[in-house]
């Protein structure tokens, strides 16, 4: 996945996208930076490394390992990411929040992630995953555990609008329903580290037998992304109590809100036909109806 380099936005995901590829000490290096809220164009590399505790040569090694020229180019990035107005959105909860003041945290680190997920939003993989999802003759959904859960509220997304998907969220029946896929078919696996065993290896067996696959998740150089025929990031900042997930499942259910107008707009009268029948069929299951 190629994140537009002149934005300053994609600064911040393109950093959390590399961190899973970093030592230890690296990580640490990398998350003390982001810690600075005084980091900016005239902070010095030997600052940088004394406070870190490293040499400068290891700075500008990590700096290329997040993709970028050296040092000067990660601090111009990172100096033009903290000037966002949304740059201040994330804030950590601490033990002396009001339940007022963590609802605010909690919907701001929201709508940080919504923002940011946007500016790294590929169209071209949107509009490849709407296409194969319409054109599919079979559409089987994977993901285990929260990642699950969002694969059943696409599968629900679909249905009304009579596009008709399988979930499966057990290790065997991924296995089983991957081995029946071919052409023509498509696998849509949910995993937001991308690392996860099960739903990777239904997606190779998928893949194998000849379907197209699609991949949702948190990092566009998970091994998930590597063996997916489309991929669709979420980028979401995490924080020790929430997490990633917290944030970054709004982020994923809003990006397949995208995918779903799309696949409808490819045949806008029986979407609509659909979506009345459906809502018909259930409108009488509601108090007062």
């Amino acid at each position: 996945m190629s994140l537009p380099l002149g934005d300053p936005r994609t600064i911040g995901p393109r950093i959390r996208m590399m961190m899973p590829h970093l030592t230890p000490l690296e990580g640490r290096v990398v998350d003390m930076i982001l810690g600075r809220r005084d980091f900016g164009e005239a902070t010095s590399l030997k600052t940088v490394a004394e406070d870190a505790g490293v040499s400068e040569a290891m700075i500008v090694k990590v700096a290329k390992k997040l993709g970028f020229d050296g040092f000067r180019d990660f601090r111009a990035g990172l100096a033009g990411y903290n000037r966002l107005p949304t740059a201040d959105l994330h804030e950590e909860l601490s033990p002396d929040d009001t339940d007022a003041e963590i609802a605010r945290k909690v919907f701001r680190t929201s709508v940080h992630a919504l923002e940011e997920t946007l500016a790294i939003l590929d169209p071209e993989a949107l509009e490849r995953a709407a296409d194969l999802i319409f054109g599919a003759r079979q559409r089987d959904l994977y993901g285990v555990g929260g990642s699950a859960q969002i694969a059943r509220d696409v599968a629900h997304k679909l249905l009304r609008i009579g596009v008709r998907t399988s979930v499966f969220d057990d290790t065997h029946m991924m296995l089983m329903s991957a081995s029946l896929l071919g052409e023509g078919d498509v696998a849509i696996a949910f995993s937001h580290s991308g690392a996860s065993t099960a739903v990777i290896e239904a997606v190779e067996l998928a893949r194998r037998r000849g379907a197209r696959t699609i991949a949702l998740t948190n990092y566009a150089t998970s091994p998930l992304a590597a063996v997916a025929d489309v991929v669709l990031c979420s980028t979401a900042q995490g924080s020790p109590l929430l997490g990633e997930n917290a944030a970054a499942r709004i982020a994923q259910l809003i990006i397949f809100d995208a995918v779903f107008a799309a696949v409808a707009r490819r045949d806008l009268k029986a979407a609509e036909r659909n979506l009345a029948a459906t809502m018909g069929a259930v409108a009488g299951k509601r108090r007062g109806a």
